[in-house]
């Protein structure tokens, strides 16, 4: 199942778009950007948020060229911490989220680093993700 969530400047949050896709295709997830731009969604968003599914990428690409994208920290996170022992899960995590919680850029470079330098040698994978 394909869904496209939109929100609006204020946070409400409606589904715009939901369909049965093939494996997250990248033809499915055209299938259902090509209906909305049809239904009029004409503007590019300014964002996408997504899991990695690299075909929603592609479809989003061909068809709504300019919108920004950026992968959802939810889905992030997790295939972090997966790459980790469980016994790590937890310190990791909060580290984790001194990144997306971060004020400002720098802020965020920063706790990005410290996440690099702390787990980066031990535990190379969850920080090539």
């Amino acid at each position: 199942m394909l869904v496209i969530i939109g929100a609006d400047e204020w946070g409400n949050k409606d589904v715009l778009g939901l369909i049965d896709g093939f494996r997250e295709s990248t033809q499915s997830w055209r299938e259902l950007l090509l209906d909305l731009k049809r239904r009029g969604l004409e503007v590019a968003p300014k964002l996408a948020i997504g899991d990695g599914a690299m075909g929603f990428w592609a479809a989003l690409h061909e068809v709504y060229g300019k919108t920004r994208v950026q992968r959802c920290w939810v889905h992030k996170t997790a295939n972090v911490l997966n790459a980790m022992p469980k016994s790590v899960q937890p310190k990791a995590k909060a580290h984790l989220k001194d990144i997306w919680m971060a004020e400002t850029k720098t802020g965020a470079d920063a706790a990005f680093d410290f996440f690099v330098k702390v787990y980066g040698v031990e535990y190379a994978k969850s920080c090539s993700e």
